[in-house]
């Protein structure tokens, strides 16, 4: 496998916070990515990570997405990428190739929505207090390597959770994801068509991890899943109590953001308001 072009460790961060106009109904913050100039890529941000959206909706988000940029590679124009960030309301999914073995019920009697993606991966569970993120980039403008990409992904979760909560996270070797000791705290499966990236990474913050008893997660059954909730609440007692569970939300939020922009030398060209994002999403309901 092909050495990543990043550095596989914590670094030093600067992100210049910018204030949207008062007019408008949503606060978001822009981040300024220090990166070299001559590596940056555009990529819109469509912000709703305070927001539940159905997966079947988002789903279609990412299909619609994904089709306009292939249209848009075999025209040979330059779109910008784009990055989805979002909670769901709860919800199983399945990779393409999963086993219904690692469900732990049955699927005509599912306790959530179920469904099977065109994703990597086992079975996973989404719900509220997790953030998902949702790349959909052109790989030609990055590195045509799949494995490069899926470590990228896993490098932008463990520089956040270092960077803003100070936890230590590393990799497993042979698995997907991102662990804290025996504890799995992101899960990644993607989706990649003519080097085109969807579906994503999801970070367990404040997550209710009891729907997980539900199922084998990622069929790993030797190893827990994690929330930065409690880890949060195990290493720092005093901080637990004054930081709720919106905060730490944001906090995360924040983070991801600016590590992967840092990590794919990204810079957020648009960052679409809450509402307009809306719309976006309505659009291709249609």
């Amino acid at each position: 496998m092909d050495k990543p072009n990043f550095e596989l460790r914590p670094i030093a961060l600067y992100a210049i916070p910018v204030k949207s106009k008062p007019s408008l109904p949503f606060f978001y913050l822009q981040f300024n990515c220090f990166t070299e100039p001559h590596t940056q890529k555009k990529c819109d941000l469509y912000d709703l990570h305070n927001e539940l959206v159905p997966y079947s909706e988002a789903w279609s988000w990412q299909n619609a997405i994904v089709k306009e940029k292939k249209a848009s590679s075999q025209n040979n124009e330059d779109l910008a990428d784009s990055l989805i960030i979002l909670q769901h309301h709860p919800v199983y999914t399945l990779g393409a190739g999963s086993s219904e073995e690692y469900l732990n019920f049955d699927v005509k009697d599912a306790p959530f929505d179920l469904y099977r993606t065109e994703r990597g991966g086992e079975v996973t569970y989404h719900g509220p207090g997790q953030l998902v993120m949702y790349p959909i980039i052109n790989l030609r403008h990055y590195k045509m390597d799949l494995h490069w990409y899926l470590r990228a992904l896993e490098e932008v979760v463990i520089r956040a959770l270092s960077s803003a909560f100070a936890i230590e996270a590393s990799r497993v070797e042979g698995l997907t994801g991102v662990w804290v000791g025996n504890k799995k705290l992101a899960a990644i499966g993607i989706k990649v068509s003519q080097w085109i990236t969807y579906h994503g990474l999801a970070l367990n913050v404040t997550t209710d991890i009891t729907p997980f008893q539900r199922i084998v997660p990622c069929g790993i059954k030797d190893r827990q899943v994690g929330t930065i909730k409690a880890l949060f609440k195990q290493n720092s007692p005093y901080n637990h109590e004054t930081t709720n569970d919106s905060e730490l939300i944001d906090i995360a939020h924040k983070s991801l953001i600016t590590e992967f922009c840092e990590v794919l030398q990204v810079d957020l060209a648009v960052n679409l308001y809450k509402d307009e994002a809306l719309r976006f999403l309505d659009f291709t309901r249609r």
